[in-house]
């Protein structure tokens, strides 16, 4: 709400309240303690990726400190703006959304409402279907007279490209109705997996989706957001339909909780390539109208607008997490001032706030893996950077993937499948170059 109030006392009231929100964070050491951990978060870890606190902190402050020069010049530019407005008021943590997005309005010439008319959804379906049988070599196919439960469902069979294999099927549920399911996901209604005999299961992957059907015949226009969420959802899709483990334990959605959005976070890199957004994109009353070329490039820089700034602030929650999920009798407030004046920038904690409200997924279901997002950014990030940014459609490197990351799903450690993938130990390097490309 914030980044829409235009008065600066407004902004700071609205900031506190909301940041007053509930109480104190729920300690869970004794749980753990009684599963012979020391505390939660080794609990939390041990079936992770990263294993331990020690290595989930060095990686937090290695990106961190390799994101404070882009940070602090990110910064300054929203300082320069307040002052031109406001004078010599200092500049808090609760103006920060509101400056980025007045930046973002006066460097993108980028109309979001606009752009909505280039993105019809079956144009975008075709987009990404054609996108992950030229990269992956799955052959998607509709079905006809499926019994489904609503008339808006629509289910598809993966075939093989090579050897015309049936490796899958996909429901797509896409449109919001009444009493439906309010997020957006992938559910694996049958995982894939060796059956006594010897033959195998069949994936059968499921995508839920809110969007809003076109009226009176006109077709389902898709905000930029939504394309980029297709592209997600479609990753959880290969992942499901192209995973050939044994058993179902370790099949479909079924891995490393770490590992588990790479691939989906892979995909959503697709969507700001300028050869893909034209091949996703046409003027709903003219597909052979693809979306600009300043556009496309429009896109990719608002990608990574502030981008630093952000995931400092991300970065501040996930180490203020782990922290207090490692440690007893933590004084939480201050706690927090310390890691927010040293994360972002010396810009220091609203007064008056209780730090667990700002995060509630440190609450509930995310407890001491509020890090796991950005660990998996940073390794789609050089994924994508080392074996396909070059070649975006490389049939041999996708096949490569899908054989190599995606099949063994969680029957073996994804550090060796990805160093095994990418000929060497997964580095933070092309994350941190990624966010200098604005």
């Amino acid at each position: 709400l914030s980044k829409y109030l235009q008065v600066g006392q407004t902004r700071k009231r609205v900031a506190v309240a909301y940041g007053k929100r509930c109480g104190q964070v729920e300690q869970r050491h004794k749980y753990a303690r009684l599963l012979g951990y020391l505390n939660f978060a080794e609990f939390a870890l041990d079936l992770r990726m990263a294993k331990t606190s020690a290595k989930v902190f060095d990686f937090l402050e290695d990106i961190s400190g390799s994101l404070t020069h882009l940070a602090t010049r990110e910064l300054s530019i929203l300082k320069d703006i307040k002052k031109n407005e406001d004078g010599d008021l200092p500049f808090g943590i609760e103006d920060l959304l509101y400056y980025i997005k007045r930046s973002e309005a006066k460097h993108f010439d980028l109309d979001f409402k606009a752009l909505k008319q280039f993105f019809p959804v079956d144009l975008v379906l075709s987009g990404i279907f054609k996108v992950i049988q030229d990269l992956f070599g799955l052959r998607f196919e509709e079905i006809g007279n499926v019994e489904v439960w609503h008339p808006d469902v629509s289910v598809f069979s993966a075939f093989d490209l090579t050897s015309g294999e049936l490796l899958g099927h996909l429901y797509l549920d896409l449109y919001t109705r009444e009493g439906k399911y309010g997020h957006t996901c992938v559910l694996a209604l049958q995982n894939s997996a060796l059956s006594q005999d010897g033959t195998r299961q069949i994936a059968v992957a499921l995508l839920i989706s809110r969007l809003q059907k076109g009226k009176e015949g006109n077709p389902c226009l898709l905000r930029f957001s939504e394309v980029v969420s297709l592209f997600h959802e479609f990753g959880h899709v290969v992942q499901n339909i192209c995973n050939r483990a044994s058993y179902t334990r370790f099949s479909g959605m079924r891995v490393d909780p770490d590992f588990v959005e790479i691939p989906a976070l892979l995909m959503e890199n697709w969507c700001y390539e300028s050869s893909i957004l034209k091949l996703i994109s046409g003027f709903h009353q003219d597909i052979t109208m693809p979306i600009k070329d300043e556009t496309c490039k429009s896109l990719k820089r608002w990608r990574y607008s502030f981008s630093s700034l952000k995931l400092k602030q991300e970065i501040l929650y996930c180490l203020f997490d782990q922290i207090v999920h490692s440690a007893d009798n933590v004084d939480i407030v201050e706690l927090y001032k310390h890691l927010h004046l040293k994360v972002m920038l010396g810009l220091p904690m609203l007064e008056g706030t209780n730090p667990a409200s700002c995060f509630p997924r440190s609450a509930i279901g995310y407890e001491a893996a509020c890090y796991s997002r950005i660990w998996s950014e940073v390794f789609a990030a050089d994924i994508f950077a080392s074996k396909f940014r070059g070649n975006l459609l490389n049939h041999q490197v996708g096949i490569q993937f899908r054989n190599q990351v995606l099949a063994p799903g969680g029957a073996k450690e994804p550090i060796e499948l990805l160093t095994e993938f990418l000929g060497r130990e997964p580095s933070v390097q092309a994350f941190i170059d990624s966010q200098s490309q604005h």
